[in-house]
């Protein structure tokens, strides 16, 4: 069995219903597939997480895999009348979002450089 290190998700904010909480994307955790990518925005909402950033700054690129996860997570943040927010999305991943019509849905975080 492979031991591997979870990465701490950053959290902001004071209240609960305010609260934004950062999962950060890494070039393993995107190779290795959706089950730890769904595990880390699980972790996030389960934490009560009413807006995840999803950081992509260290990820080589979105699998579109991922969608459907960010989709679920989307919902739930939705529901508590957040969203998910993605940082440092690259070009490929910005084409990918406005090629499936996904690009109003998960946004880049405010003041995120276009790539």
């Amino acid at each position: 069995p492979r031991l591997q290190r979870r990465p701490r998700l950053a959290a902001r904010g004071t209240a609960t219903a305010r609260r934004t909480v950062v999962v950060p994307f890494d070039a393993v955790l995107v190779a290795e597939g959706l089950a730890d990518a769904h595990w880390l925005l699980h972790e996030a909402l389960r934490s009560g997480a009413r807006n995840v950033v999803v950081d992509l700054g260290a990820a080589p690129g979105l699998p579109p895999a991922v969608l459907s996860t960010l989709l679920w997570a989307h919902r739930v943040c939705r529901s508590r009348g957040g969203g998910v927010l993605l940082r440092g999305a690259d070009g490929r991943t910005r084409e990918m979002l406005h090629r499936t019509g996904l690009e109003r849905v998960l946004r880049p975080e405010p003041g995120d450089a276009v790539a």
